[in-house]
């Protein structure tokens, strides 16, 4: 669970971040490339252009810094930007489900991957494992669920 003094960011900030964490940088390299504008061309689905995560190092340079450092939760989420959050951050294309009612993203997690999940999920979403043994298979996967709380 996140405390309520989380640094928080955008949905789109999250996702720019974690596209660029995926390049493997140090925590300050990162930082330094986002103040410099030293960023790569992004070719994915996406097609970041990390400007606004440009605004908030140069903004709020300690909201940055800390994002970075120790993590974020997104100020508010949507049903698609937490499929897009699991794809870009997990590199997992986990299922959205878009039934009216039973809006939901299902995805197969380690207990890692949904601690970082949970972490950053804003207020009104839930996850919830849904394996009735717990661990699926030899991969220590198990299948959850992200819906609205409540």
């Amino acid at each position: 669970m996140t405390l309520p003094s989380a640094t928080k960011l955008s949905q789109w900030d999250a996702l720019q971040l974690e596209s660029l964490k995926s390049l493997g940088w140090s925590n300050e390299e990162l930082i330094s490339r986002v103040n410099s504008g030293d960023l790569p061309k992004d070719d994915s689905k996406f097609q970041f252009d990390y400007a606004g995560l440009r605004t908030v190092a140069s903004e709020q340079p300690d909201t940055f810094k800390a994002a970075v450092e120790n993590g974020y939760q997104i100020k508010y989420n949507t049903i698609r930007g937490i499929h897009s959050w699991i794809f870009v951050a997990l590199k997992q294309d986990a299922e959205l489900i878009l039934e009216p009612g039973s809006e939901a993203v299902a995805a197969s997690l380690t207990a890692d991957e949904a601690a970082s999940l949970a972490g950053v999920l804003s207020f009104g979403w839930a996850l919830t494992a849904v394996d009735d043994a717990g661990t699926a298979g030899d991969d220590r996967r198990t299948a959850y669920r992200v819906s609205p709380a409540g």
